[in-house]
């Protein structure tokens, strides 16, 4: 099996076929009602502060599951009362579907593990496969926000009219603060340990996007 640290660079890689072309982070619901476009990079770190956090801790409780052979569903339901809004929780989950199609394919004997899960989200499925592929929880950490950010920060070139060395430098900059996020959840171990922080403004967004007949992204 190729190193780990080449398959972080390969799940990071934003063309992989996981449904996060159909995603926006919920950039587009929060322009659409009211985000002005020169705050997306203070967006980014809200993220981080909330939703980014529950996906990452999600998804080092979801390794360590597979790792010691606990219940991944607890993990699962966990991630999905931190998660309030139901249209932030379908996205995580056609996303998860997805990654297990992915999977599948390429690591057959890594999904295994989630056939206990109905519909696992992305976070799930993603430290299952980390598991499998001996990613460390902190390089897992680190994956999860990066894909977050860059997720964000390439629909925002298609629903703005933006110089793409600027939303370079947004990423450049959101990322400044991923170490805390690691620092955050490197060591969750258990579901009760994942991370339980609100970000009603976004949930706010993702509802009101899920409700609307004019959309680029599904969420």
């Amino acid at each position: 099996m190729p190193h780990p640290e080449l398959l972080m660079l390969l799940l990071a890689d934003a063309r992989l076929p996981v449904a996060g072309h159909t995603q926006s982070g919920t950039l587009e619901g929060a322009l659409t009602n009211g985000l002005d476009p020169a705050d997306v990079p203070g967006y980014l770190r809200s993220r981080m502060l909330g939703v980014t956090r529950v996906e990452a801790g999600t998804a080092v409780a979801a390794r360590h599951a597979v790792r010691t052979g606990s219940d991944l569903a607890v993990v699962d339901r966990a991630w999905a009362a931190r998660t309030v809004s139901p249209a932030l929780r379908d996205a995580a989950r056609l996303q998860g579907q997805a990654l297990l199609r992915l999977a599948t394919r390429v690591w057959p004997a890594s999904v295994g593990v989630l056939g206990e899960v109905v519909r696992p989200s992305r976070s799930t499925v993603l430290g299952s496969l980390a598991a499998h592929l001996d990613l460390g929880a902190a390089s897992l950490a680190r994956l999860v926000v990066y894909d977050d950010v860059q997720t964000v920060c390439a629909a925002a070139l298609k629903l703005l009219p933006l110089d793409p060395v600027v939303v370079t430098g947004w990423v450049h900059h959101a990322l400044d603060s991923a170490d805390d996020v690691v620092d955050a959840v490197a060591d969750v171990r258990t579901p009760d340990q994942i991370p339980a922080v609100a970000s009603p403004q976004i949930e706010a967004w993702a509802q009101a996007h899920a409700g609307s007949s004019r959309r680029l992204f599904r969420a």
